[in-house]
This record gives C-alpha cells, sequence and structure tokens, in this order.
C-alpha cells in the first residue's frame, strides 16, 4: 500500500481566484513545491482532489480545465515533482452530486486506484469541505492551510500559516 498526499487545488497549491483557469493567472503558493519534494522524499505520492463548479456554472470548459491541469502537472514535472493523478468534479453544489467535496468520493476512489494506505495518508486543504471529506474518506491526518487564521475552530489534525510549517510539523510527530 502506498502513502499519498491528497492536494486540493485552488487555495493550496496556487492562491486561490475565483474560478481560475488560465496559465497566465496561475500562481503557486509559496512553499508547495518544497513540501512537495519532502513528502515524495518520505515515499508519498501526490494527488490533487479539487472542485470546480467553474465547469458547471459556464465560466470556463472542461476542456479549459483540463488544459491548466497538463500545464501545472508539467510545471511539478520541471520542479522534479510527479502528481500521479487529479480528480475533480465539476458540479455547483446546488447540483448535489455525489463527487464534489465535502463527500470523499474523490479521494476513495483515487484510494482505490492507487492502493493508498488512508490512515498513513495526508490531506491538505483550505477549506472545511476538504477537511471533512478526509474525515469521512477515514484519512489520517488532515491539515488546514489557512494563511489568514480565519477557521480556528476545525477537526483538521494540524492548523498552518504556511506550507513550510507543516514539514516541521510532521517530522517532529
Amino acid at each position: 500500500m502506498k502513502r499519498a498526499i491528497f492536494l486540493d487545488r485552488d487555495g493550496v497549491i496556487n492562491i486561490d481566484k475565483k474560478y481560475l483557469f488560465k496559465i497566465e493567472d496561475f500562481e503557486f503558493v509559496d512553499g508547495i513545491f518544497d513540501m512537495c519534494r519532502y513528502f515524495i522524499s518520505q515515499g508519498y505520492i501526490i494527488i490533487v482532489i479539487t472542485n470546480q463548479s467553474g465547469i458547471n456554472r459556464g465560466f470556463y470548459t472542461t476542456n479549459e480545465f483540463k488544459t491548466l491541469n497538463r500545464w501545472m502537472i508539467d510545471y511539478f514535472k520541471k520542479e522534479h515533482i510527479t502528481i500521479s493523478d487529479t480528480y475533480f468534479c465539476p458540479h455547483r453544489p446546488d447540483e448535489l452530486c455525489e463527487c464534489r467535496k465535502p463527500k470523499p468520493t474523490m479521494i476513495n476512489k483515487a484510494s482505490k486506484k492507487f492502493d493508498i494506505d488512508k490512515k498513513n495518508s495526508i490531506m491538505i486543504g483550505d477549506k472545511m469541505t476538504d477537511i471533512q471529506s478526509a474525515i469521512d474518506a477515514n484519512i489520517g491526518t488532515t491539515v488546514l492551510f489557512d494563511e489568514t487564521n480565519q477557521h480556528k475552530k476545525s477537526k483538521a489534525t494540524f492548523h498552518i500559516n504556511n506550507l513550510r510549517e507543516l514539514i516541521q510539523k510532521i517530522s517532529l510527530q
């Protein structure tokens, strides 16, 4: 079984710019590459789990999302980081689908495909829906990345203000 780092995209990998789909608007969050390299060195694989309701809201197409996603994965490769897969939900919250976080469907699909040891895996998200999805999927460690300290109360295992802080917290565990 493999251990995985499940990453939300908007707000964790890149600065959240509501309904982001253009490469020229994509800005990586400080520390994302260092953090990913650390976890890869510890034997984890990286999987992206992201809600993308901008697709069904009509702000961008599935193809536009996939083009940006391919660019992002290629950029990570240039940084010597492999993203094993990306799972996305195109639905709006009012569509009540089975794949949108906080439901655990995307994590569970990835876990089955990659034979993930969920208890020894980590989910990093910037919203409570990310954390709830991971809890419901039985992910062992949940991390709320909250640069502004807006979510003082959550069920997350760790709260961090920057991604490099997580390396220190995990290595002390």
